[in-house]
């Protein structure tokens, strides 16, 4: 198979971005499921190696959920340099999501918006390709691959939801993230209050630990919190000892947007994300003082913004948005860039760098 060079694919990158977005979203996807996406050759630095718990990760730069929500492309997202990949958002039920249309590309901020909903093939289509890619021998060498779980709109028991991603998806991903903050299913931010977030928390821990594979825990919050739900937060996550918490989701407010698309409702992502997630991450560094991983996500563009989060108290970083604006060389600039930062401060690694901005 041939593979199309990183540069030709940032070419490309730009004509997509003339088609509708979802349109966009599920041609590039195609592309890379094909195999004839780019490929980046990057040498690996031990300097970005990164641990969380027993995961050890090549680099600390992943792919956010959203991307590839159905499991349809996760090694050739690893191909172009992501120490890992977060699939999904998966539901347990097929669910269409919600009407389109229902992403909007924000140019002049470098933003999106989206209201999906949730759209999702269901845990059977991607538990089937996911044992596919098992058995081509994809998982493992090749790079960490997390499942981003979701549950059903008319779920009657959204909690058992997540239990089932858990169950189904036991021993074909590296990691759960347990996604209680899109702002795209009415009602689902409502389990980050205290009583509720405990008993998920506990019932998905439970699950976990029935399982021979017992794979890390992670929890995805949203950026829009009071102080009592980030205490809230904050004690349930060391009470039930979860594996790291992601900050952040998308937003629901909006501030300073140029786009005629401002108003449209949804999750916003990208650029406007950045400073108010990476001051959220901050804080729950201090709030855990350092003792529960953090997953930086939100507007990361640049190396510059991924040495950030990490100064903030990430151990790990995640991007999506910015590669539509960036193209797919944007992850692989990062590696290459982020060791020049952390010389510069004088750190012999990335785990020496998690949180030096907020000691």
């Amino acid at each position: 198979m041939i593979r199309t060079p990183l540069a030709v694919g940032d070419l490309a990158s730009g004509a997509l971005r003339r088609l509708d977005p979802e349109r966009a979203h599920a041609l590039t996807v195609r592309l890379m499921a094909s195999g004839a996406g780019p490929r980046a050759r990057v040498a690996r630095d031990p300097r970005l190696e990164s641990s969380l718990g027993d995961l050890k990760f090549p680099n600390p730069v992943g792919l956010a959920a959203g991307f590839d929500k159905h499991a349809e492309c996760p090694d050739a997202m690893l191909d172009l340099g992501f120490g890992f990949v977060e699939i999904g958002s998966i539901t347990p039920n097929p669910q269409p999501g919600n009407d389109r249309p229902r992403v909007f590309r924000l140019f002049e901020d470098r933003a999106v918006i989206n209201r999906y909903g949730f759209n999702s093939e269901g845990l059977g289509a991607v538990a089937a390709r996911l044992a596919e890619r098992q058995r081509r021998g994809g998982r493992g060498p090749r790079g960490i691959v997390g499942a981003n779980l979701g549950a059903n709109k008319e779920s009657a028991d959204r909690i058992a939801d997540y239990c089932e991603g858990v169950r189904r998806l036991a021993g074909l991903v590296d990691f759960y993230t347990v996604n209680i903050s899109s702002p795209n299913t009415p009602g689902l931010r409502t389990l980050q209050r205290a009583s509720a977030l405990d008993g998920l928390l506990s019932r998905v821990i439970a699950e976990r630990d029935r399982l021979a594979q017992r794979a890390p825990v992670f929890l995805k919050i949203a950026p829009d919190l009071t102080d009592s739900e980030k205490a809230d937060i904050a004690e349930s996550a060391r009470a039930h000892r979860i594996d790291a918490l992601v900050v952040s989701n998308t937003t629901i407010v909006r501030s300073g947007l140029k786009s005629r698309f401002a108003a449209e409702a949804g999750g916003l992502s990208g650029a406007p994300l950045f400073a108010p997630s990476t001051a959220l991450l901050r804080e729950f560094h201090l709030l855990f003082g350092g003792k529960v991983p953090l997953i930086g996500v939100g507007g990361v563009a640049s190396a510059r913004d991924a040495y950030d989060k990490i100064l903030a108290g990430a151990s790990l970083i995640e991007l999506y948005t910015a590669m539509i604006y960036e193209g797919p060389s944007l992850p692989s600039r990062i590696l290459r860039e982020l060791p020049a930062l952390l010389d510069a401060d004088g750190f012999k690694s990335i785990a020496e760098a998690v949180g030096a901005a907020a000691r």
